[in-house]
């Protein structure tokens, strides 16, 4: 497999403005884009040790990047973040994909195999009295989110299996009204094409499963197209 190449010209197009970019863990399909995003639209860069090397070796100006273990209030425009701290879900074959930490910055671009995941955090904004929080991994910390409320999860559908309890687990701990499913769709193709599943990923079953633990599930469109039944999600 070749070296990975963000796309600079969607990147702006789809991001044309940001205040901050929370990376959760720096697998490629995290954070490739992420320090591009942040010089482009002269955000901040928000994430783990590993993470910042990241960011480091694909050039973005230090004065940019804020590192952050978690389990800190930072104060972000409008908005206030909370990185919560957590492990990468197991994913194929009950194993997690590229595991370990990146102690110095890659080469870059990088390979897929460059880019183990580090640290995991998941991302919690509070902005204009809403509260979100991110899992973009199927795997949280039940102590770490002790104490905390959201109106909307982002929570990931890939690997869930090997989580069972998962979605009871974050309704129980967080309350949210709405859960919107995230990290279900097909990553290897551009941004804006029909995203077809990964593999694996039972999308209908998952909405059925957010219903019956108490919250109410929202797909949202990727590229602009929206999802409206198991047909549209496959053709």
């Amino acid at each position: 497999m070749g070296r990975l190449v963000p796309n600079e010209r969607l990147i702006r197009e789809v991001f044309p403005e940001a205040d901050g970019v929370l990376v959760g863990h720096s697998h490629h399909d995290h954070i490739l884009d992420a320090p591009f995003v942040a010089q482009s639209t002269g955000a901040k860069f928000l994430g783990s040790k590993d993470a910042v090397n990241v960011a480091i070796a694909a050039g973005l100006d230090r004065s940019q990047i804020i590192q952050t273990e978690g389990r800190e209030d930072i104060d972000l425009g409008a908005a206030r973040v909370r990185g919560i701290p957590s492990n990468h879900g197991r994913v194929y074959f009950n194993r997690v994909t590229l595991p370990g930490s990146i102690p110095s910055p890659p080469p870059w671009p990088p390979r897929v195999w460059d880019l183990r995941h580090g640290a995991v955090l998941n991302w919690m904004v509070e902005l204009g009295g809403i509260k979100v929080v991110h899992i973009d991994s199927a795997e949280v910390i039940d102590a770490e989110l002790e104490g905390l409320r959201a109106d909307v999860v982002c929570l990931c559908a890939i690997g869930r299996k090997y989580r069972p309890g998962l979605v009871e687990s974050v309704v129980k701990a967080l309350s949210p009204r709405w859960i919107v499913p995230c990290h279900w769709d097909w990553f290897f193709t551009p941004y804006g094409e029909s995203p077809p599943l990964l593999p694996g990923v039972d999308l209908m079953g998952f909405l059925q499963e957010i219903k019956d633990a108490g919250s109410e599930p929202v797909l949202l469109p990727v590229g602009g197209t929206f999802l409206l039944s198991e047909t549209d999600l496959v053709g």
